[in-house]
């Protein structure tokens, strides 16, 4: 009779073996795979700076002018954006109108207009200046109609009188008329003190340059 009941038990116990679904032991049950989430590439867009000397960087290595300074902003804060420097030295706002077709050929999401330097130095017409800036201004909207717009305002030398004066306020005026974002002066706190100026007084050193890049930075980060 025990030999009996102990064959019984055996075979139930195989039973319940057999009647447990496939897959569901320890050795074999494979996991639920663990949802990823799908990473979608942002598309960079390109800040273009429009200038001359001062956008170039005159005198320095690329890396250390202030569009270097302001791409290692972007990248440190993971922001697609990339700085498209297309500085010139000597450029005057007629040489902008000229190149400017050439220029956008690429896109251009924000565009930073650095020009007027060169004409207060020159002392050319006020109204020649201003007429250019806004012809390149006029090219850039119906290139790209959505481009954000930022002008650096500039200073002429002082001892020029009237027309420095009056050279200052041309900037202010098409920020204005273009609904376009202002750097009252590019170079603030770097302009006439020579620790943070090349030799020839006029061009930033490296210090200097860091410095511009905080005042670009101020007006341009809430357009980004």
């Amino acid at each position: 009779m025990k030999s009996y009941i102990s064959v019984l038990a055996l075979m139930l116990a195989c039973a319940a073996c057999n009647n447990e679904p496939a897959g569901t032991t320890a050795s074999n049950k494979v996991p639920d795979p663990i949802p990823t989430e799908k990473k979608t590439e942002v598309a960079r867009k390109n800040i273009l700076f429009y200038g001359n000397s001062l956008t170039a960087a005159y005198q320095l290595s690329p890396e250390q002018g202030f569009t270097a300074l302001i791409q290692n902003k972007i990248d440190s804060l993971g922001l697609p954006y990339t700085c498209v420097n297309a500085g010139l030295s000597g450029e005057t706002t007629a040489d902008g109108v000229s190149r400017i077709d050439w220029v956008l050929q690429q896109p251009a999401h924000i565009f930073v207009l650095e020009l007027g330097g060169n004409d207060a130095l020159r002392g050319l017409p006020l109204a020649e200046t201003k007429k250019n800036l806004q012809t390149i201004i006029d090219k850039v909207k119906a290139k790209y109609p959505d481009c954000k717009i930022v002008i650096a305002g500039m200073m002429a030398p002082p001892n020029l009188g009237s027309y420095a004066t009056d050279f200052r306020k041309i900037f202010p005026a098409l920020a204005r008329k273009n609904q376009a974002a202002l750097i009252p002066f590019l170079l603030d706190g770097v302009g006439g003190i020579p620790s943070l100026n090349l030799a020839d007084g006029i061009h930033p050193n490296v210090e200097g340059q860091k410095i511009v890049a905080v005042t670009v930075w101020k007006t341009l980060q809430p357009l980004l």
